[in-house]
């Protein structure tokens, strides 16, 4: 099959997720033409099969800002006819859905492109829900060929938003177990923690619904009782507060701000605990990565993030803002080698046997092939 991707070339979930999925599905045999502004961040090295077009900008003093829905239909439109795509899957629905809409139109004519949109979070939750929006983001919806979600409650939340009438297919995501798996790294371990301390880490876009905040005043419960270090993974608008916070605090010196980085496995493989505390959280991808990793997550019980760590086996969920309680479960793990051990190792089933790339790849495919069927 010929495949278009439109996604978000960042560090998001959903980019991710994209760009997984097109490298697993040239691997396949199939062509794969992923479609964005920029270059997508894990399309870093050649593989054969796959092919990237930039979205050109215009550039013209009358439109004061960027139209960049128009351009991405224009794009689409140009690769659709010329590479004779078969499906087009757009991730994230704003503006994506909309812009595969209108190019399929365009296009119906002479070559009809299936549309399939996946639905990744904010795009339903909280942008979508936007009074001007909204009417965009339903109508897009209605005339997808397929939707899918990314877990059973993003899933509950579009029809109760938007109530297309659709089915909606939950496939959710993944997570390539022999890449992302536990090694020893014994330097970087001593190098992060000297003094055989425990390591936390966290990581995301620093966000306002990642509460990052939180995972600093965690911390600081945990440290009191347990020598430990914390890394903060990421960068984004809550980086300064959260590390005024923890100069406030008096432990800035056990806290490590690493900004963006290219490979989590090294710095998965020595951690302890992950912790995702968030108030906004459809599936938890970076959890889904830690566990893979062997470590335990302590997240809050809201969106997906218990469909993908089960409560007392592969981790532990507390209320949102339940600071105390969170801090009470990591001292749990920290203070229970053992206890931790068996967390670690469900936590690492659970990745392989629920989440692993290779089950949740052929769910994408089988669906293409379901729309193509004459």
């Amino acid at each position: 099959m010929k495949i278009g991707i439109v996604c978000y070339p960042t560090y998001g979930g959903s980019g991710i997720v994209a760009t997984e999925l097109g490298l697993n599905l040239a691997k396949k045999g199939h062509e794969i033409h992923f479609i964005s502004y920029a270059l997508p961040a894990r399309l870093n090295k050649f593989q054969p099969n796959v092919f990237f077009h930039d979205v050109e900008m215009p550039h013209y003093p009358l439109f004061e800002f960027h139209l960049y829905t128009l351009a991405l239909v224009g794009k689409i439109i140009d690769v659709a006819k010329y590479e004779k795509i078969d499906i087009l899957h757009v991730h994230y629905a704003i503006p994506h859905a909309i812009s595969g809409y209108l190019a399929s139109q365009i296009l119906e004519k002479e070559h009809k492109v299936k549309l399939v949109t996946t639905l990744h979070g904010t795009d339903i939750t909280l942008i979508g829900l936007e009074p001007s929006f909204h009417p965009i983001v339903k109508f897009s919806l209605e005339h997808s060929d397929k939707i899918t979600a990314v877990s059973g409650y993003l899933k509950e939340k579009t029809i109760q938003h938007f109530d297309t009438g659709k089915e909606i297919e939950v496939i959710p995501n993944f997570v390539d177990t022999k890449v992302y798996k536990r090694i020893d790294y014994p330097e970087l371990r001593k190098n992060i923690a000297p003094d055989k301390e425990k390591i936390l880490i966290h990581v995301s876009n620093f966000r306002k619904v990642k509460r990052v905040c939180d995972v600093v005043k965690i911390f600081a419960e945990v440290i009191a009782y347990v020598p430990s270090k914390l890394l903060l993974v990421g960068d984004g608008p809550e980086s300064s507060a959260a590390e005024k916070l923890a100069k406030e605090l008096g432990i800035s010196q056990h806290v490590n701000f690493l900004g963006k980085q290219t490979s989590l496995i090294e710095l998965l493989s020595v951690s302890d605990i992950f912790l995702l505390p968030s108030q906004s959280e459809s599936f938890g991808l970076s959890a889904l990565e830690a566990m893979s990793c062997g470590v335990p997550v302590i997240g809050s019980n809201i969106g997906g993030i218990p469909e993908v760590v089960e409560h007392n086996e592969s981790g532990y969920v507390a209320e949102l803002g339940d600071i105390n309680r969170m801090a009470k479960y990591i001292l749990e793990l920290l203070n229970k080698p053992k206890k931790w051990e068996s967390f670690s190792q469900a936590a690492r089933k659970r990745a392989v046997e629920l989440f692993n790339i290779d089950l949740i790849v052929p769910k994408y495919e089988n669906l293409y092939r379901e729309l193509l069927e004459p």
